[in-house]
């Protein structure tokens, strides 16, 4: 099986990348390199395996089996910088993409994000919940654009022209993770390695809940192999953890001395995320394995190993 990963060397993109060479599928990973880097696929050489350098708003024609739509930078710091590119990356890129894979007929595997739920209402949050997202504001260019790209996914999918799995990806941490991508665990492990203040925003009151890359890669790589397509499905660590708690933790784990440093929250920051992993258990029979704890053992490493 020939199998499209877009964004394959990004942070997720990579360890699936390597999950689907392990299993005996062919892979061509397809990145701009805008945030992915070659380092992280530099390991996956062999007939196997093809880089393709090309913005997947550009996507070049390829006979595939099966695609996996992960390009779009993920982190504020990221998209906030490029934030036009970003509404394009989701909503053209997945149109071409989904164009790729009706040509093909092949099942198409979307990336979405929990940021569709926005500052949630409901808590946890479920994939029947619409959400509460600012359509104007600083973080819409990926949360509207995402929310487009869904649609897309639906319509592809009601009309016939493609076999469509979305996945909302909730909080995911692990080795590879970008050192600039200002998301909250690699920010807080980098700072403590430094002996630098952690950076919280707000009182640290604000929840998250967090997967480790390992678990994830096991969950899109289920959803993709599922039967048939019953609406997107979150993916995501239901234990729910505080922002002071996250700094507390890596202080500990790292035997960090480092001040915590309070800053204004930023705009439309959501102040509680937690999955609800009903559906995915049912229908995927899937749960994340690993805890913060050991997760954050072998990130910390990760990071420790960069000097």
């Amino acid at each position: 099986m020939k199998i499209l990963v877009t964004g394959g060397a990004g942070f997720i993109g990579s360890h699936l990348c390597e999950r689907l060479l392990a299993d005996g599928a062919g892979v061509i990973c397809l990145d701009n390199l805008y945030t992915g880097s070659r380092r992280s696929v530099a390991r996956l050489k062999g007939r196997r395996f093809k880089f393709v350098k090309a913005d997947v708003t550009r996507l070049p024609a390829m006979k595939v089996d099966r695609i996996f739509h992960l390009a779009c930078p993920a982190s504020p710091v990221h998209y906030q910088a490029e934030p036009i590119k970003t509404t394009l990356t989701s909503v053209v890129g997945t149109h071409r993409c989904l164009k790729l894979a009706a040509k093909n007929k092949a099942r198409i595997l979307f990336t979405s994000t929990s940021e569709v739920y926005g500052d949630p209402e409901v808590h946890p949050q479920r994939e029947d919940y619409r959400g509460c997202v600012n359509p104007m504001g600083v973080r819409s260019c990926y949360d509207e654009g995402k929310r487009c790209a869904e649609s897309l996914c639906g319509d592809f999918e009601r009309r016939g022209l493609a076999e469509v799995r979305v996945a909302r990806i909730f909080n995911t941490y692990g080795p590879r993770m970008a050192p600039d991508d200002g998301r909250v665990v690699s920010n807080f492990i980098i700072q403590a390695l430094a002996g630098r203040p952690l950076t919280v925003y707000g009182d640290g009151s604000q929840t998250r809940s967090f997967c480790f890359v390992s678990d994830m890669v096991e969950g899109l790589v289920r959803l993709m192999d599922s039967p048939e397509f019953d609406g997107p499905v979150n993916l995501g660590n239901p234990a729910e953890f505080a922002v002071m708690e996250l700094a507390e933790m890596v202080l500990r784990l790292t035997g960090s001395r480092s001040k915590i440093v309070r800053k204004p929250l930023p705009q439309d920051d959501p102040c509680r995320r937690r999955p609800d992993i009903s559906k995915a258990r049912r229908l995927l029979g899937w749960e994340p394995k690993v805890s913060l704890e050991e997760g954050l053992r072998e990130t910390i490493e990760y990071f420790s190993s960069l000097g």
